[in-house]
């Protein structure tokens, strides 16, 4: 590597990282956060979402939830944080429930970054007592859910292969995401989905599967998966 090139490297990253400690350490005015989250670089967006300290109406509620999808990472990150934190208060729940919002919400639980996926779970379980927030979104999550089982159904597992392939990563969200609604979906469509999961070959899918049905009223159908999967072979699932 080229000495000069790699000095320049180094150097440009200090820059930026004094240059992030410094924007971190001033206090900014709640409006001049806003600006920042709508047209700022990657560390100015990802400090504004962290500094912000509350959203006050819809304008503002879109420029957050614009920047959980299609952004740097660190920027999707701070984003799903704060927003876990936001929806702790119920009167931003109003500004939050709407089908464009839920479309964005479906695709951040799926992120390839796990901490997005969980914090965003954590995040709209704040809202899923509203029927206009759950009705759409569970008729989503299980559209979402039954096209990522028929991807993964055709996959051939391996015992002691542990390269988990992105849509059995997504399959896994989706089921966790799930667990948390499973009170708002018809249980014969959740039957139909965990007939289909217990039976794939990644075990953290029968995990999850394992999981939804300790949480849910068992007829005799369900009980009989739930003691099929007593009986599985890796550990992670019999917990349950």
């Amino acid at each position: 590597m080229d000495y000069n090139l790699n000095t320049t490297y180094y150097k440009t990253l200090d820059e930026n990282f004094n240059r992030a400690l410094e924007l971190y350490a001033t206090e900014l005015p709640h409006q001049e956060l806003i600006n920042l989250l709508a047209d700022g670089n990657i560390v100015q967006k990802q400090i504004a979402a962290l500094k912000l300290d509350n959203i006050n109406t819809q304008q503002e509620a879109e420029i957050l939830m614009a920047n959980l999808v299609g952004q740097d990472g660190k920027i999707r990150e701070a984003i799903s944080f704060r927003l876990q934190e936001f929806l702790k208060d119920k009167a931003l729940h109003k500004l939050f429930i709407n089908n464009a919002f839920s479309d964005i919400f479906l695709a951040a639980i799926v992120d390839i970054n796990g901490n997005i996926c969980r914090n965003i779970i954590a995040a709209i379980s704040y809202l899923k007592d509203y029927p206009e927030f759950n009705g759409y979104f569970c008729d989503k999550l299980i559209e979402q859910t039954k096209n990522l089982i028929s991807k993964v159904q055709e996959f051939d597992f391996q015992e002691g292969k542990y390269k988990i392939n992105k849509e059995v990563f997504k399959l896994y969200w989706c089921l966790e995401t799930i667990c948390s609604f499973t009170e708002y979906i018809n249980q014969s469509i959740l039957k139909e989905i965990l007939r289909q999961t217990k039976n794939i070959g990644e075990y953290t899918i029968r995990e999850k599967t394992a999981k939804i049905l300790s949480l849910i009223p068992c007829d005799n159908e369900l009980s009989a998966m739930k003691q099929e999967l007593k009986q599985d072979r890796n550990y992670y699932v019999r917990r349950f």
